[in-house]
């Protein structure tokens, strides 16, 4: 039986070039599926990074021009996947961030960048390159969104195509006077097309046209459909409801464990939660705060936006001192929110800590030594952090919002009597329910037996991609077995 092929596109996969979840999906989810008998083959951006990891890397096709200069299609393997790598040196070769010039704003020619990517997907669906035609084109965000629009308004044979939402947030949105520039038609302009709201819409012509959507988590896919959480995208996603359906991100178990992470000075399992002790020390010494065994110590691993809450931090910080808590933090985003708490940090450093920036060993420190792992999201598609916490015994406090909500189970009195509880889930997403939440984890925590508990059910939680795997695997077969009906 020949297995199923699955072109994957996106613009980042770890651990090539990773700017936050959809890094991690992307480059977790291929070897899941393998296990599932589906084949992929990913195609990114040809990054710096990614050409230069390239191993064995072969010339599989050739453009005279693709959006200002000649580019090459590469084929080889790095990190652990199946690439064809989109080599377009005066697109791609840029140093920093993928989506965001060193002045903070956006690439001037995303649009361009993107639609090159879309086309030389469109151009693999359709047997661009000898020998491979996948079943599906499965598009990971806007950025590969377009490649479904491409593919639609061409006509003829093609694969079924799937179309992953992970955050509805970021859209791609560019000036209607690119149509033809990206290679879309005229009446591609159109309500049940690319056109939103005046623009172009990469994200809502994949959500409009695909055969099937998919996002992170199931409580996501219910939010998106209203008008508080759909982002101007509510109407035509309650349009298309019977085309989505929510799966929950896994996370990579080899990297993520801490039973053999080379990060941790004191490597630890379930039934050894207390040589977690020296893993704390050692963070504490690293960030400079005051070695405390006693006090409750909250990481924070996350982008410092509004939408992660984390504007909510400042505010939240005497709660905490009230608690006599320590604050470990590692993250990057806003400006203000950077100043704001790094002089936080600077006012009390022995309490708080701040690192700005990411850090992929500090985040593995963090999450192998802090008792509470905090993620206030006002909306999270799926969230990561919070299911590496929970394999890593840093119990979860989330605010009750999209996977977030499906990934940890309060541990409130009923649930503990009923031996269940993963976390803590706060609601709604404001300075005192945070605060709140704070004291009721302070106050289980100085039950040494019943805060053990909650950590070993955490750690026993199936976090990997095995159950997400099979739910795509069964998504790509039913597609390509109804268009073959």
């Amino acid at each position: 039986m020949t297995a199923l092929r699955v072109l994957s596109v996106a613009s980042e996969a770890f651990p090539l070039v990773k700017t936050g979840g959809l890094g991690d999906v992307v480059g977790a989810l291929p070897e899941a599926l393998a296990r599932e008998g589906i084949e992929t083959v990913t195609l990114i951006p040809g990054y710096a990074r990614v050409v230069e990891a390239l191993r064995e890397r072969t010339i599989v096709r050739s453009y005279d021009y693709l959006h200002g200069a000649p580019a090459h299609l590469l084929a080889g393997q790095a990190g652990g996947l199946d690439l064809l790598v989109l080599d377009a040196p005066h697109l791609f070769a840029r140093g920093g961030n993928p989506y965001v010039a060193p002045d903070g704003a956006d690439w001037p020619d995303n649009a361009q960048r993107f639609a090159a990517l879309g086309t030389v997907a469109a151009d693999l669906s359709q047997g661009a390159v000898p020998g491979f035609v996948p079943d599906v084109l499965h598009a990971h965000d806007w950025q590969a969104a377009i490649a479904i629009a491409l593919l639609h308004y061409r006509g003829g044979p093609r694969p079924g195509t799937v179309m992953t939402v992970h955050n509805l947030a970021f859209q791609g949105k560019f000036p209607r006077d690119l149509l033809a520039d990206i290679g879309l038609p005229p009446h591609a302009f159109s309500a049940d097309g690319v056109e939103y709201y005046g623009h172009i819409g990469y994200l809502k012509g994949g959500l409009a046209l695909a055969d099937r959507i998919t996002t992170v988590s199931p409580t996501y896919a219910a939010e998106i459909r209203s008008v508080e959480h759909g982002m101007g995208l509510d109407g035509l996603l309650r349009h298309r409801a019977n085309a989505l359906s929510g799966i929950l991100n896994g996370v990579d178990t080899v990297v993520w464990n801490p039973a053999t992470d080379p990060h941790l000075v004191s490597p630890y399992d379930a039934r050894r939660l207390a040589r977690r002790a020296a893993n704390r020390a050692a963070l504490q010494a690293r960030i400079g705060l005051a070695p405390d065994p006693d006090a409750l110590l909250v990481g924070v691993v996350s982008r410092l936006t509004w939408q992660k809450g984390m504007d909510l931090l400042p505010s939240v910080l005497p709660a905490l001192r009230a608690l006599g808590g320590q604050l470990a933090l590692i993250g990057a985003g806003d400006y203000e929110l950077e100043n704001q708490l790094a002089q936080e940090a600077a006012a009390e450093p022995e309490r708080i800590a701040v690192t700005i920036g990411y850090d992929e060993s500090l985040a593995h420190q963090i999450q192998g030594s802090v008792d509470v792992l905090l993620v206030p999201s006002r909306f999270e598609p799926c969230g990561l952090t919070q299911l590496c916490a929970l394999r890593y015994g840093a119990v979860p406090l989330v605010a009750r919002a999209g996977g977030l909500a499906d990934t940890v189970v309060d541990a409130n009195t009923m649930a503990l009597a009923a031996d269940a509880g993963t976390g803590f889930v706060f609601a709604p997403g404001s300075v005192d329910a945070l605060g709140f939440a704070l004291e009721r984890a302070a106050l289980l925590r100085r039950d040494t037996r019943a805060w053990q508990q909650v950590q070993r059910r955490g750690m026993k939680t199936d976090v990997s991609w095995q159950r997400p795997a099979e739910q795509y695997a069964a998504l790509f077969r039913a597609l390509v077995a109804e268009r073959a009906g």
